[in-house]
């Protein structure tokens, strides 16, 4: 393979698996696992002949490229490793969202910059997106979510693994199952790698901590539209499989590093930053939503509108309840109190407040520029204000870009290390027939 500078594309990760299996016909194959909305073949790739399976899955949300070129990566090292062709066979589903990674191509290839990353930024809105159940797997609306769940009840995986990126932050990985030794080793390759390790990510404040950077996945509970929006209480691909004994790592690699997500002191005034941090994201939403309302009405009613609009919507709708939840000032009746905080978690609350307001600030800049005109004329104000944002990132955060072979090779050395580590532990059993079986916490589906 050719030496890995950039992000490959959706058709580049498929033409380089088919290379693969032309090269090793006899242990590699190449089937059609199914087909996404638009009619893209969602291929799955499978090496070596082991009766464990492994379950690989990459481009779970469509932004986050990484996996791609990590299943590319994994197959080449089985293939050189006669010992891991016989452990297992490792199934590697190339992109569970390949319709929305070709939205974004714009970005995809770089120059790799904050501004234009964020200026061309397509994830689809929250019922749109692959790993999510909101009704239960019974009646999962999306072909590429019911070809995940055929993928799970064919292969009963001892190792399922989602591969997900951090746009900017840090590394860090979900568990179904605690694996003995695990943060250990993600110590030493983040070290190795010089990644920095995410302590604490705000979709697992209320998780418990199996180790740093790494979080036990509490078992989802049902809940409305709106709760599933703003708690992510749903049901999830990532526990389908649990019946089967099967361990789920969710593993997240970062795209601009930033080193104050894995500084865990006590912060001098936590409330004092709490503050600040909901103050910004209410007073960016609130300018955005008033952007967005001059806008609206001018824009073409298309299909593409639609697409860039729910997402729009979503982000907008869960700002208000996401300010709430970290501002001390403000209790409600049924809100869960804040953990204990430590630097790295306010780093990381004050990233994905500026987040979800780059997000927005970047698809409504789509939909202006793809209207071909700005009757409303916010573009100029939607530039600065992502010129802005991004500044912030780079000069008030830190945030540094890490090569995408850096990349690929760290999340590489944990799906292998979870493997390793998964095979010694010899997988969970259900407990899906348990009393108390789904009314624990709510699980975070990366609503960010």
């Amino acid at each position: 393979m050719l030496p890995l500078l950039r992000y490959p594309t959706v058709d580049e990760i498929g033409a380089r698996a088919a290379a693969l299996v032309t090269r090793h016909p006899s242990q590699a194959r190449l089937r059609r696992a199914g087909t996404s909305r638009a009619g893209t073949p969602l291929w799955l790739l499978s090496v070596g002949h082991g009766a464990r399976q492994a379950l690989i899955v990459a481009g779970p949300h469509a932004n986050e490229p990484v996996g791609g070129a990590t299943v590319l990566r994994l197959a080449e090292r089985v293939l050189a490793d006669p010992r891991r062709q016989e452990d297992a066979t490792w199934n590697l589903l190339l992109c569970l969202d390949p319709d929305g990674l070709r939205r974004n191509e714009g970005w995809l290839q770089g120059p790799y910059t904050l501004g234009r990353y964020f200026r061309n930024f397509f994830r689809p809105g929250f019922l749109e997106q692959p790993e999510w159940l909101p009704d239960g797997a019974d009646h999962a609306a999306l072909p590429e979510t019911r070809a995940l769940l055929a993928l799970q009840d064919e292969l009963r995986p001892l190792l399922q693994c989602s591969l997900h990126g951090v746009d900017v932050g840090g590394g860090f990985v979900e568990l179904t199952h605690d694996l003995s030794g695990f943060s250990r080793r993600l110590a030493h390759t983040a070290a190795r790698l010089g990644i920095p390790r995410e302590l604490g990510p705000y979709d697992t404040l209320y998780w418990p901590r199996l180790g740093p950077a790494v979080y036990r996945i509490p078992p989802p509970r049902r809940g409305d539209l709106a709760a599933a929006i703003t708690e992510a209480a749903v049901e999830s691909t990532w526990f389908h499989p649990y019946r089967y004994g099967t361990v789920t790592a969710v593993v997240e690699a970062p795209m601009w590093g930033v080193a104050g997500v894995e500084d865990d002191t006590t912060p001098a005034d936590a409330a004092g930053f709490l503050r600040t941090v909901s103050r910004t994201l209410r007073h960016d939403s609130r300018l955005l939503a008033r952007l967005l309302a001059r806008t609206r009405h001018r824009l073409p009613a298309t299909p593409d509108t639609e697409r860039l609009l729910a997402p729009v919507d979503d982000y907008l709708l869960v700002c208000p309840g996401l300010a709430d939840a970290w501002d001390p000032d403000i209790v409600t009746v049924d809100a869960q109190p804040l953990p204990p905080l430590s630097t790295a978690h306010l780093a990381t609350l004050r990233i994905a407040g500026r987040r979800l307001a780059l997000r927005t600030a970047g698809l409504l800049h789509q939909l202006v520029t793809g209207a071909g005109s700005d009757p409303a004329g916010v573009l100029p104000e939607l530039d600065r204000l992502i010129d802005v944002w991004c500044d912030d990132y780079r000069d008030g955060c830190g945030a540094r870009w890490i090569p995408v072979a850096r990349q690929v090779e760290y999340q590489s050395r944990v799906v292998l290390a979870a493997f390793d580590l998964a095979a010694r532990h010899g997988g969970g059993r259900s407990r899906s027939g348990e009393p108390g079986w789904g009314s624990e916490a709510a699980v975070p589906m990366h609503r960010e």
